[in-house]
């Protein structure tokens, strides 16, 4: 933004934002003479005059080569950004999760960074938001199930860091939604399934993502029961993503349901009925492509149902799977197999034996 007012000219960098704004004054003097006053003293200097247009002309080319540099200075942000927002593919087919696990801070803290600069980037937002959900969960949470038998407290400590990362992820999606819909939050606060009205289709994946986040968010705050009452908005967001398209990345949502549908108050079906339907959709969707409903029906109605064999059977099934079939879902597919192995090694503290096994005390 260009101003020129009485003898002042301001420049300001065209986000405006406090963090990022410049602003350079430059005064021109006013009463510009000759020197003493001889005759006709108040008449300006000749030369004075002259200069003054070549001097105004020369501010008004640096301040125009200022705004150009911050306009390329953002344009080049945005590539980044965009160029960001599409690493996930990178990700998604990476052979060696140890080697992800050791990446992803720092594409998340140079996503983080990046967005504070171009807040309105909704692939980047999208991008960060997702990213520190996977990271939570797959490098935190699922740690942390393990370390439990040897070193809980180490355990302990992994699950506050997922919190924390669920919560900043959460944050990210609704900052996003904010965005696009002005008083969506307050909405969705107030009137959730009001708020949900105004989401379409482009806005699934956002959806997801922040409902997942806030899931993991809650599931872990067990000594936070007052957040339990913001169960009501998370369940508005993933069911609107389902209603709105329930195919969506492999029927990742019907999969998220396989889980939830026993945790999920208020529902009149049967939990194993719920749970199955989403089974069934979420396979039918993966076409092959991913193993992780397997893994979720085994720890949801296998485990609750105390099927023995059920649970092995699908288990099975998540192990035998050539992760390398499908390229493009190899790295989840691989941390899927390692929670599949954990949940097998663990039957017997997951599932008890049955009463006729047991050995008669005479």
């Amino acid at each position: 933004m260009l101003k020129i007012r009485d003898s002042v000219v301001s420049v300001a960098s065209v986000d405006g934002g406090p963090h990022h704004a410049s602003r350079v004054r430059v005064t021109l003097a006013k009463g510009m003479s000759a020197g003493p006053h001889h005759g006709d003293a108040c008449r300006p200097c000749e030369k004075s005059s002259a200069r003054r247009p070549t001097f105004l002309m020369g501010i008004l080319v640096a301040m125009i080569f200022f705004l150009m540099g911050c306009s390329v200075k953002k344009m080049a942000m945005r590539q980044v950004g965009d160029a960001l927002a599409g690493t996930g593919s990178t990700f998604s087919s990476e052979n060696d999760p140890e080697l992800v696990r050791e990446a992803l801070p720092f594409s998340l803290k140079l996503m983080e960074g990046l967005l504070s600069e171009i807040p309105d980037h909704q692939g980047l937002r999208l991008a960060t938001t997702s990213a520190y959900v996977q990271y939570a969960y797959a490098f935190l949470q699922l740690d942390a199930d393990i370390l439990d038998d040897t070193d809980f407290e180490a355990a302990q400590a992994l699950r506050k860091r997922a919190v924390n990362l669920f919560k900043r992820a959460r944050d990210y999606g609704l900052r996003g939604l904010e965005i696009r819909l002005p008083g969506f939050y307050h909405q969705l606060q107030s009137s959730p399934e009001k708020a949900i009205e105004r989401l379409q289709v482009e806005d699934v994946p956002i959806l997801y993502w922040t409902s997942a986040a806030w899931a993991g968010w809650i599931n872990l705050s067990k000594e936070h029961p007052d957040r339990i009452a913001e169960i009501p908005m998370m369940e508005a967001l993933m069911d609107r993503a389902l209603a709105l398209d329930d195919a969506w990345n492999d029927g990742a949502i019907h999969n998220f349901m396989i889980t939830y549908a026993f945790v999920r108050q208020g529902v009149e079906q049967e939990p194993v009925k719920v749970a199955t339907y989403h089974y069934r959709r979420a396979m039918e969707y993966a076409q092959g492509r991913q193993l992780g409903p397997h893994v979720a029906m085994a720890e949801s109605v296998a485990i609750q149902t105390q099927d023995s064999p059920l649970f092995r059977e699908l288990l099975g099934k998540a192990l035998a799977f050539d992760v390398d079939a499908c390229p493009e879902t190899r790295l989840v597919n691989l941390l899927m197999q390692r929670r599949a192995q954990w949940l097998l090694d663990h039957e017997d503290d997951l599932i008890l034996p049955d009463l006729e096994d047991l050995p008669v005390i005479e």
